[in-house]
């Protein structure tokens, strides 16, 4: 298996090498060169399996070389052995149709646990045997950098710096990372938006001087790896619901189009999915494109959402590169021009293309509230914001096909919106208690390039 650049221009790499890089040489995103397929039968023989076993079939024909299955399920057993479900993501009913996947089992209390506990692993296994040191570089919206921060903490070959803008992050969020006091991790608040952020971690990769010193690589989702270990629980959510028998729907609440991407290459790869809908506040760029093709950056809106606070999609480009065709050096254009001018439009054969999966929905503060109201009044669940508003998209899919909305954290993690909606303040859940009684250890900065680079040179280990 081998791993192509979006914009068509880096080295291609296997596996390992895919992984340890994170974004791509000329600016693109990793993809592999082709898309493995499951036949019914292998689909129907996943109903019966474990979710480490799960994991073994989706992600195997995606690893080459890099490990073997033995060596990969070890590794999956170890990093599902903290999560407190048996299940990892077990599904949960809340009537005929909708179902919730919880996906908030895991150390962070999040659904980036899932992948990121795997990716941990990964980057330990792949840089003890090359005796080489990494510097993560990454920035979020809230539960990555946390659950980058707990898969990475302590581990010998790396250090992690992790941007978050000031004041933009739930009270929980925030402390789940800078209470993590691990000799070889660093917060870094920016004065800005998740967008500015992330702007500063893509300025530093294409910084070959900077990059080239400090062997960078990635742990947000521009990194390939993190997208294929979403790619399971689509998997297995779908097979107890009848899969490939009958065909199941997804909402998915959405910021950086990640998690909507993993749906994607699930149902490329074979899965029966009727369609992904993908869900928005009313940072609503990605509605936009896929509805009226107009990718095009506005204001950032601040809302209880914080997580979907985003306008540049990072993943977005994944899915640009198939509505070209794979061509990268069609995209590698479009991208310079959005670059440029922040705004793209998708002509009527991209759009008929993406639409014959992904269906859009915005839904704002009040659909949201409603949302928590329904899910705690009429199904006894209490549910987290970007979950609400996940629901709030499948109640408005038509059809009577199965939808599982994909339960993205733990409603603890945003107490005080559900409360406002719900007037119920959740419990925070066992791991993570003490949480507020812990020391915090960060630095702000401006979001400036300079004087974040600056702030890394001075701690980081150079090659």
């Amino acid at each position: 298996m081998r791993y192509i650049s979006t914009r068509g221009s880096a080295p291609i790499l296997d596996f390992e090498a895919a992984t340890l890089a994170g974004l791509a040489s000329d600016g693109g995103l990793y993809v592999p060169e082709t898309i493995p397929s499951f036949s019914r039968d292998q689909i129907t023989a996943m109903a019966d399996l474990s979710y480490v076993e799960t994991a073994v079939r989706v992600c195997l024909p995606f690893m080459g070389e890099a490990l073997t299955e033995a060596e990969l399920r070890a590794l999956l057993t170890e990093a599902y052995a903290g999560f407190d479900h048996a299940a990892v993501t077990p599904l949960v009913q809340l009537d005929q149709r909708h179902w919730l996947l919880e996906l908030f089992h895991g150390p962070t209390l999040a659904f980036k646990d899932v992948a990121l506990q795997v990716l941990g692993q990964l980057f330990e296994r792949f840089l003890s045997r090359r005796s080489e040191h990494l510097t993560i570089v990454g920035a979020t919206s809230g539960d990555t950098g946390s659950a980058a921060i707990h898969a990475l903490a302590g581990r010998e070959h790396l250090d992690i710096f992790m941007l978050h803008p000031v004041g933009r992050v739930s009270d929980v969020q925030r402390r789940q990372m800078t209470t993590v006091m691990a000799p070889n991790v660093y917060n870094i608040a920016v004065h800005g938006t998740f967008d500015d952020a992330q702007a500063l971690v893509k300025a530093m990769f294409n910084d070959p001087a900077f990059a080239g010193k400090y062997r960078l690589s990635a742990v947000n989702s521009i990194n390939w790896a993190r997208l294929l270990f979403q790619i399971v629980y689509y998997f297995y959510a779908a097979v107890r619901l009848g899969a490939p028998e009958r065909k199941v729907s997804f909402a998915v609440p959405t910021g950086n189009f990640g998690d909507v991407f993993a749906g994607y290459m699930a149902a490329r790869m074979g899965l029966p999915v009727g369609r992904l809908i993908v869900a928005t506040n009313v940072n609503d760029i990605l509605a936009r494109a896929l509805t009226s093709g107009d990718y095009s950056v506005g204001t950032v809106e601040p809302t209880a959402a914080p997580s979907m606070d985003i306008q540049v999609s990072s993943n977005f480009e994944r899915l640009l590169f198939e509505l070209h065709h794979r061509d990268g050096a069609s995209l590698a254009q479009a991208m310079q021009g959005f670059e440029t001018s922040r705004r793209m439009q998708l002509d009527d054969g991209q759009r008929s293309q993406a639409a014959e999966l992904l269906t859009a929905a915005r839904i704002d503060a009040d659909g949201m509230a409603l949302s928590l109201r329904w899910a705690k009044e009429r199904c006894g669940q209490v549910i987290d914001p970007h979950t609400a508003i996940g629901l709030a998209a499948a109640h408005i899919q038509p059809g009577d096909e199965p939808i599982v909305t994909l339960a993205t954290a733990h409603p603890a993690k945003f107490r005080d919106a559900v409360e406002r909606a719900t007037g119920i303040r959740p419990t925070m859940p066992a791991r993570a208690q003490g949480l507020f009684d812990r020391e915090e250890r960060y630095d702000t900065l401006p979001a400036e390039l300079n004087t974040v680079e600056a702030y890394i040179a001075e701690r980081a280990t150079a090659r």
